[in-house]
C-alpha cells in the first residue's frame, strides 16, 4: 500500500507538473499575440483586415441607391444618424456574388483616415489573434484580388488568410480617401446628419414607432410624442411661424432645441424626455458661462459640443470605479433576498469593461452566494475584443479590487473567480438578443446615445428583461421617469425599477 500510494503521489506530481509546462505555453503563446484580425469571407476565399481598421460588424439593409456613380457602390446608409458609403467588394474586386437575395447583408464598417466606410462581403466570421511574426508578404497566387490591395497572408488554424489593406483600397493617388465619386454626385443634402435623413427618406437606424404597449409620452407634457411632434416642429421652423394648434415657443426653448440639435449633429447625442432635464439645466449654465466669456451660447464646433456635453457623463466613465462610487452603487442594489439565487445582469455599453470588471468585483462582494452571471455588450469591436483580457498597472486599481487581481508578465489582470462570472459579446442593443430575465440592467449613458425611438425600443426591451425586484441603473443625468411604466428607487446612486412587476413568471 505504502509503494501503491507513493506511485500515486508520484503521478500525480508528473500531471500537475504536465498541467503547469501547457499553462506556461498557452501563456508564451498569448503573449506572443500582438495582431489581431476581422475575418470573413470573399467567393469562398478568406479574408482578414486589421481590427485596428474596424469600427465594428453590421448587417447592412434599405441601401439608398445614388445614380451616377461606379457599379460596385451600393449606395448610402444611415448608420445612427451619420450617412457613409457602402461598398461591395465582391463587386469591386469582380468575386463571383451570390444570387440569392437577402433582407440584410453581412459587412463591416472601417476606418479609413477621418473616414467611415461601409464594405460588404459573403460572410464574417471571427475576429483571430495571430503573431505579426507569422504573415508572409502577399503573393498574387493567393487571392482573386490585386496584389497591391493585400498587405499579407497567414496560415491559422489549418485555413489560409489573405489580409486585405483597406487604406490601400480605397486610396487615391493624392493619398486622400476615394469615395468612388459618391459625393460628387449625390443630391444635396446627402451628406450632412439629420437632413440626409430627410434627402435620401431612409430613417436613421432604430427611428422606428415604440414597441406597442410602450407609450413614449412624458408624463404630463401634453404634447405630440415621439417624430411626430418634432415633424410639426420643423415644419413650422421652416416656414417661420408656429405649428398649427401649438404656442410659439420662447426664446429659450428655442436655444434649448438649437443646442440639442448640435449636439446630435457633433456627439451622437439625442435630446429625449429621457435628458430633457439635464439638457434645460445645463443650457442655463452654458448661457452663463458663455456669456462670462463674452460668446454666443450656440455651439458651432466640435470643441464646443465637447465642452456643454463633458458634464453629463457618469462618474469613472472608461475608468475603475472609485471606492466612493462602489459605496453607493452598493447602497442602491437590492437587498439579497430580493433576488433569485442565480442572479443574471446585462450590461449594454460595456465599452473596454472597465465598469464591467468594477461591477463584477462589486457584486462578488455584495451576493458572495449567489451565482452571477453578466451579459457584457457592445458594437464597438476593438474595445469588446480585448475587454476580456484587459491588462492595466496596479497603480490604477483602487484597494478595493486587489484580493481579486494576478500579475503577469505586462501587467495586472482580474482573476479566473471574476472573468468567469463576465461574458464579453458583439452585440448592438436595437437588435434581439438571447439574454434571460434579468436582475439588474447597468446601461450608463447609453440611452442618450440612440435617437429618441431607439431609446423607447431599448427602455421597453428593459421593462421585459428586468425581473420583480430588479433595478435599472441608467446614466447619472438619464431619467427613466419621464417615461411611463417606470420610478425611481430613491438610491444613492440614479436607478429605476418598473411600475408595473414583470409580466414572466419567475416560477
Amino acid at each position: 500500500m505504502a509503494g501503491e500510494s507513493r506511485f500515486t503521489s508520484i503521478a500525480g506530481t508528473i500531471a500537475q507538473a504536465q498541467r503547469d509546462a501547457e499553462r506556461d505555453d498557452e501563456r508564451r503563446q498569448d503573449e506572443h499575440i500582438d495582431f489581431k484580425m476581422v475575418t470573413f469571407s470573399l467567393g469562398g476565399k478568406d479574408y482578414a483586415v486589421d481590427i485596428m481598421k474596424v469600427k465594428e460588424i453590421a448587417k447592412f439593409g434599405n441601401f439608398t441607391y445614388v445614380p451616377n456613380t461606379m457599379h460596385f457602390v451600393r449606395g448610402v446608409y444611415n448608420l445612427r444618424g451619420e450617412i457613409i458609403s457602402v461598398i461591395d467588394l465582391r463587386e469591386m474586386f469582380g468575386v463571383p456574388v451570390p444570387d440569392e437575395e437577402k433582407a440584410q447583408e453581412s459587412g463591416l464598417i472601417v476606418r479609413v483616415d477621418d473616414h467611415l466606410l461601409g464594405v460588404v462581403v459573403d460572410s464574417i466570421d471571427r475576429v483571430v489573434g495571430i503573431s505579426s511574426s507569422e504573415i508572409q508578404p502577399p503573393h498574387p497566387i493567393f487571392a482573386d484580388v490585386n496584389i497591391r490591395y493585400i498587405s499579407g497572408v497567414v496560415e491559422h488554424e489549418d485555413r489560409l488568410y489573405i489580409i486585405l489593406d483597406v487604406e490601400r483600397i480605397f486610396a487615391r493617388e493624392d493619398g486622400r480617401v476615394d469615395s468612388s465619386g459618391l459625393e460628387s454626385r449625390a443630391a444635396p443634402g446627402i451628406r450632412g446628419g439629420a437632413g440626409a435623413t430627410e434627402a435620401t427618406g431612409t430613417p436613421a437606424r432604430g427611428d422606428l414607432a415604440p414597441s406597442a404597449g410602450v407609450s413614449p409620452d412624458v408624463s404630463g407634457a401634453g404634447q405630440p410624442s415621439g417624430d411626430a411632434g418634432a415633424d410639426q416642429q420643423a415644419g413650422a421652423a421652416a416656414s417661420g411661424s408656429p405649428a398649427p394648434g401649438r404656442p410659439q415657443p420662447a426664446a429659450a426653448d428655442t436655444d434649448v432645441s438649437f443646442i440639442g440639435e448640435a449636439l446630435a449633429a457633433f456627439n451622437a447625442f439625442y435630446p429625449s424626455p429621457v435628458n430633457a432635464g439635464w439638457l434645460s439645466r445645463r443650457s442655463e449654465e452654458w448661457k452663463a458661462e458663455r456669456s462670462r466669456a463674452g460668446k454666443d451660447i450656440q455651439l458651432r464646433t466640435e470643441e464646443d459640443a465637447a465642452a456643454f456635453i463633458q458634464p453629463y457623463f457618469s462618474p469613472y466613465t472608461e475608468a475603475f470605479w472609485g471606492e466612493d462610487y462602489l459605496e453607493r452603487v452598493a447602497r442602491t442594489l437590492p437587498d439579497d433576498g430580493a433576488l433569485p439565487g442565480n442572479l443574471n445582469v446585462w450590461n449594454p455599453g460595456c465599452g473596454k469593461g472597465y465598469e464591467t470588471y468594477s461591477f463584477a468585483v462589486l457584486l462578488r462582494k455584495t451576493y458572495p452566494d449567489k451565482r452571477i452571471k453578466i451579459w457584457a455588450s457592445d458594437i464597438d469591436l476593438l474595445s469588446i475584443s480585448t475587454a476580456p483580457n484587459l491588462v492595466f498597472p496596479a497603480a490604477s486599481v483602487p484597494e478595493y479590487y486587489r484580493e481579486y487581481l494576478v500579475e503577469g508578465t505586462n501587467g495586472f489582470s482580474f482573476a479566473q473567480e471574476i472573468k468567469e462570472l463576465i461574458l464579453f459579446e458583439y452585440h448592438d442593443v436595437l437588435h434581439e438578443n438571447t439574454v434571460p430575465e434579468v436582475g439588474v440592467i447597468l446601461s450608463r449613458d447609453l440611452l442618450s446615445m440612440l435617437p429618441q425611438e431607439a431609446q423607447y425600443r431599448v427602455t421597453a426591451d428593459f421593462s421585459e428583461k428586468v425581473g420583480p425586484g430588479g433595478i435599472v441603473i441608467p446614466g447619472a443625468q438619464e431619467a427613466l421617469d419621464a417615461l411611463s411604466g417606470w420610478r425611481s428607487v430613491g438610491g444613492a446612486v440614479n436607478a429605476y425599477t418598473t411600475v408595473v412587476p414583470s409580466s414572466r413568471s419567475t416560477t
